[in-house]
């Protein structure tokens, strides 16, 4: 069945078409993953979709009742709101929701933080998991996703991996992480400038979408070879000097004309504008750029890491990786000496220079202009050992003459992000260190970046969710760890696809562990003659007259409810059917706990 389809949708902003002709449709159960160029208007279809923005032109329909889930990119809650608060916003009937609340704060790990525990305290990616969780107990049949990926830990991204891969509901995701993609989606919409009419759809995962992705380009690009033929020839004939009179020769000049504008619109979109990325390198590179030296850290009792060495050298390619709050950031402020260890050493090496792109990109001044930012005072920035004009250098990070004039905080996230990189560019380094630089950067523009860190003669150290970019990139990965007993291990690896394998193992040998501790438990409870407490005691011999009580006052509302002059009053049935479901559940639970405490009497076996 078709869930939702669209008809010639077109949107512009400031005079810029970000697409036109757009058609497609998703049906029941179908995983689609929506990838295409920073810019292309992903988000912007994502929310005419959700019906949170209008198209300028086209349709969109939907089959009637759907329920439609929208997870943002940067999901928005309201002030002083709790976990559970949050959840059920948007829900119509809390009542009848809350059991379902309650599940997803179970099953996405919420209950570890309490449901009266405010969401602006989380961090970046509990509250994504909070956002999740106040979509899913709607019980959409569709459900859009833009960027779930961002601010989530590796494991999160596997859990959420599993869960949409397995989800009775269909989905559109967009996101730019690859391995993401090839395991939950099997259909892929791109949205592209260079596409006919912006949107082709393929069947399969990301892999099948990269071969069809190239064989259409291809056909491009032989299609643009035949037509500028066809133009010379066309041409040629023309300065022939072809008398116009005839109505034959007329209709072959005004072919001509058509001919020349499809060719220059088809040789516009087969050009490919790539950002450049060269980072700039120092003269001198020391063999021992940075000393780790047994370093231990720990707050308020808690060891974040302990007796860890490692030399950084200009071959180094460490990549970092663990759960949100294991340690990998503080790590990287002590490699900073930002922050100092609780014992051991960090040695730099003399006058050491560091690049850092910050996860945040707190060094971007946000009010200020894109062109301010790169080139605070005067017209040229010095690269590379010359002076460059600073628009032409923005050029090259695909900005154009109106973005360059704009405030940063108006652009988009893979934007800044290009941004921050320009801004890093023009400082020499030994060292770069990058936090999350991957988040909200399209692939073409991943693929430029990790060619360049592959080139660059300094060391590189890493953090990213990007499970692509980490293993394109990094030759050594450092995995924090923690163990059953709450102590944080740092593991080793060559590839992330070894990390996982190592992660699996570990997941299951500790869900064994847990099986055997619970099989000893319940071995030992049985074995021990149960005595019942004096309150439980007093609970049991009052048990049946409290049920019967609760039964009669039941019986009693189901009567009221029943009557000619209630059942006219909307509102006095709603709160009565209210607290009849409430006294139900009571007494069903009354009715375990008798059983529960009897059997307790019994002993074992």
């Amino acid at each position: 069945m078709l869930l939702i389809n669209t008809h010639k949708l077109e949107k512009s902003f400031a005079g810029k078409v970000l697409f036109k002709n757009v058609s497609l449709g998703i049906e029941e159960g179908e995983r689609v993953g929506l990838v295409g160029p920073n810019g292309a208007g992903k988000s912007t279809l994502l929310k005419i979709l959700a019906g949170r923005m209008s198209p300028d032109a086209g349709e969109v329909t939907a089959k009637k009742g759907l329920r439609l889930g929208y997870l943002e990119q940067t999901p928005v809650f309201k002030p002083g709101e709790t976990i559970l608060e949050a959840i059920l916003s948007k829900c119509q009937d809390e009542h009848e929701s809350i059991g379902s609340a309650y599940e997803w704060i179970a099953r996405l790990e919420l209950s570890q933080f309490g449901e009266n525990f405010l969401v602006q305290d989380l961090s970046g990616g509990w509250k994504k998991r909070v956002a999740l969780a106040r979509e899913l107990v709607l019980g959409p049949e569709l459900l859009l996703l833009d960027e779930p990926t961002n601010h989530l830990d590796v494991s999160s991204i596997m859990w959420l991996e599993e869960f949409l891969s397995r989800a009775p509901f269909a989905t559109l995701t967009i996101t730019h992480d690859r391995l993401f993609l090839q395991r939950t989606v099997t259909k892929i919409f791109d949205l592209d400038p260079k596409n006919p009419n912006y949107l082709i759809s393929t069947n399969g995962g990301y892999l099948e979408f990269l071969e069809a992705k190239e064989i259409l380009l291809a056909g491009q690009e032989q299609k643009e070879l035949a037509m500028k033929n066809t133009l010379r020839r066309e041409t040629e004939w023309l300065r022939r000097g072809a008398k116009a009179r005839l109505t034959k020769q007329k209709a072959r000049i005004e072919r001509a004309g058509t001919l020349k504008e499809d060719v220059e619109e088809l040789s516009a979109k087969n050009t490919a504008r790539k950002v450049k990325i060269e980072f700039k390198e120092t003269d001198r590179n020391p063999q021992k750029l940075i000393e780790v030296d047994h370093v231990t850290k720990s707050y308020d009792g808690r060891v974040l890491f302990k007796d860890f060495s490692y030399l950084v050298t200009p071959k180094t390619r460490l990549a970092l990786l663990g759960d949100n709050g294991s340690g990998k950031s503080t790590l990287i402020r002590i490699l900073l000496q930002q922050e100092q260890p609780t014992s051991g050493r960090v040695v730099q090496a003399d006058k050491l220079k560091i690049s850092y792109f910050e996860q945040n990109r707190e060094t971007l001044k946000p009010k200020e202009s894109v062109l301010k930012n790169i080139c605070p005072d005067g017209d040229y920035v010095h690269y590379q050992g010359q002076y460059v004009f600073a628009r032409s250098y923005l050029e090259r990070f695909l900005f154009n003459r109106q973005q360059m004039d704009l405030p940063v905080e108006k652009l988009s996230g893979g934007e800044q992000s290009r941004l921050r990189i320009a801004q890093l560019m023009l400082n020499e380094a030994q060292v770069l260190i990058l936090d999350e630089p991957t988040n909200d950067l399209d692939v073409a523009t991943l693929t430029v970046l990790e060619e360049s860190l592959k080139e660059f003669n300094g060391a590189v150290i890493l953090v990213t969710h990007d499970r692509f970019f980490m293993d394109q990139v990094a030759t050594d990965i450092l995995a924090f760890h923690k163990q059953p007993d709450g102590e944080t291990t740092m593991e080793r690896f060559a590839g992330y696809l070894q990390w996982e394998e190592w992660f699996e193992e570990q997941k299951e040998l500790q869900a064994q562990e847990l099986k055997k501790e619970k099989k000893v438990e319940k071995a030992a409870a049985a074995s021990k003659p149960v005595k019942l407490s004096f309150k439980e005691k007093f609970e049991l011999e009052n048990m049946e007259t409290t049920i019967f009580d609760l039964e009669a006052k039941l019986s009693d509302l189901q009567a009221e409810a029943g009557k000619p002059e209630v059942v006219s009053q909307a509102s006095k049935v709603q709160e009565l059917y209210a607290q009849i479901s409430a006294l139900q559940t009571k007494i069903e639970g009354l009715y375990a706990r008798w059983a529960e405490l009897e059997k307790k009497t019994q002993g074992p076996g």
